[in-house]
């Protein structure tokens, strides 16, 4: 079979997006909105993958917002975006964990966004907008800190 062939028979496909999970906390509410505007937000980003058949996965990310005013919490915005999909006829486990890692997490993220948005514009609180994230870097950052964790076990 000639490369191109072999290209043609790789498939990924969406079989369904949804929210797995959304959580908002408003701790200090209230009194957080008499206060002046000006928070901390710490932004917490991680991913998973649940093999569901020999070619469907559960592709998760996780995203977590928590707005400080000072030590006080003004919010803490949780979504589990996730999205079942079908990936088969890549050759290499390396490539199918890229699209895992990192394709799948790409097409997820615009419904994260979205979704914590909503969640802090529902609490009252001034318009959120995730910034972009570069998760084929993030998943490169992975396997690379992966490779040297193996390299640094087989030395001692």
């Amino acid at each position: 079979m000639s490369e191109e062939q072999k290209n043609d028979s790789r498939q990924v496909a969406i079989q369904k997006i949804y929210v797995k999970d959304s959580s908002l906390e408003v701790p200090n509410s209230p009194e957080i909105f008499t206060r002046e505007w000006k928070p901390s937000v710490d932004v917490q980003l991680n991913t998973g993958v649940k093999r569901l058949s020999d070619d469907t996965h559960d592709v998760v990310i996780t995203v977590t917002v928590t707005a400080k005013l000072e030590e006080q919490t003004a919010y803490l915005a949780e979504v589990q975006q996730a999205g079942v999909f079908v990936v088969r006829g890549f050759s290499s486990k390396e490539d199918e964990a890229a699209i895992l890692g990192a394709y799948c997490p790409n097409l997820l993220f615009p419904f994260a966004r979205e979704a914590i948005a909503d969640l802090v514009a529902k609490a009252g609180f001034p318009h959120f907008l995730l910034q972009p994230v570069n998760f084929d870097a993030l998943y490169q950052q992975h396997v690379n800190q992966a490779r040297e964790s193996a390299t640094a076990a087989t030395k001692h």
